[in-house]
């Protein structure tokens, strides 16, 4: 059997959602599926709704046809221990989620970071196509990254390439899950985002509230939003002077925020350690399920 025989089922694990999608052989959809991650609900509501999502689509395949599972979690696994370990869905730290989800399946899965996934995607099929190193960003309800190289998703030794939401740019900012403070997840995911409004203003919005606000002129929302763009700049600024990539791909739910395009653009400008910025920083194109293609991608 050849990857041109297989069928894939791809499978992004996200913080509010989690998606599946069955391929034929040639990359044609053949079926899509999403439903709510239960994460209130513990590790092993989580574990099973995976679960249950690859036999829903599997079930969709003739008997005996050979297929491959991916999926695409919020952290990575330890190449040593197997558990799960700078997970932003927190169920998952310290636990042994890729060989869990076999012994339940009973078959092999790939078990990749979800920011890698998303890279691979955009850059097989979306925004990255021809550009030799590509950054990919998930800005959602955490911050990740992925780096492409030739067309080659990177790990590293420790797993970690591309980690960029748990860079501390402010030592004295908002604590973090991962144990440090002031990370670029705490400044320019959503819950990031919301949280720091919450605690200035004593009101709880969502970031979609934040960012309407700002767009009437409101002057709190504004200020969190400007703060936003302000912290999108720094972050992104100092990734292109450390990799200098030749694209930057946005994913990720607050990739849809049309101002990161031009007023985020002329703030990353300002930190970055050049004055003539070339590296395009792109939309992706693949929309908010790029993740999951990747996650089918990597499928064993």
């Amino acid at each position: 059997m050849t990857d041109a025989d297989l069928y894939r089922i791809g499978i992004d694990l996200g913080g509010t959602k989690t998606e599946g999608v069955l391929l034929d052989p040639l990359d044609a959809v053949l079926a899509r599926q999403r439903r709510s991650t239960p994460l209130s609900e513990g590790y092993q509501a989580v574990l099973e709704s995976v679960a249950q999502l690859v036999r829903d689509l599997a079930a969709r395949l003739p008997e005996g046809v050979p297929y491959s599972v991916g999926v695409g979690i919020p952290g990575s696994v330890d190449a040593v221990t197997g558990l799960v370990r700078n997970a932003n869905s927190v169920c998952l730290i310290g636990r042994p989620f890729p060989a869990d989800l076999e012994k339940i399946l009973g078959r092999r899965v790939g078990v990749r970071n979800d920011a890698d996934c998303f890279t691979l995607a955009e850059c097989r099929k979306g925004a990255g196509v021809g550009h030799q190193v590509a950054f990919g960003v998930i800005m959602g309800t955490g911050c990740g990254g992925g780096i492409c190289i030739d067309g080659i998703v990177r790990e590293g030794p420790h797993r970690i390439s591309g980690e960029w939401g748990h860079v501390s740019i402010d030592p004295a900012g908002s604590p973090c899950y991962c144990g440090n403070r002031g990370c670029i997840e705490t400044k320019i995911s959503g819950s990031g985002v919301e949280a720091a409004y919450l605690a200035r203003n004593g009101v709880s919005l969502t970031m979609e509230e934040i960012v309407a606000g700002a767009r009437r002129g409101e002057a709190r929302t504004l200020l969190a939003f400007n703060t936003f763009l302000d912290d999108f700049g720094r972050s992104l600024g100092g990734l292109i002077s450390v990799l200098d990539p030749d694209a930057v791909v946005l994913g990720g739910g607050l990739s849809n925020i049309e101002e990161l395009y031009h007023a985020g653009l002329e703030r990353v400008r300002h930190y970055v350690f050049h004055n003539d910025l070339r590296t395009p920083v792109l939309k992706n194109e693949l929309g908010d399920s790029a993740g999951v293609f990747g996650a089918a991608w990597i499928g064993v």
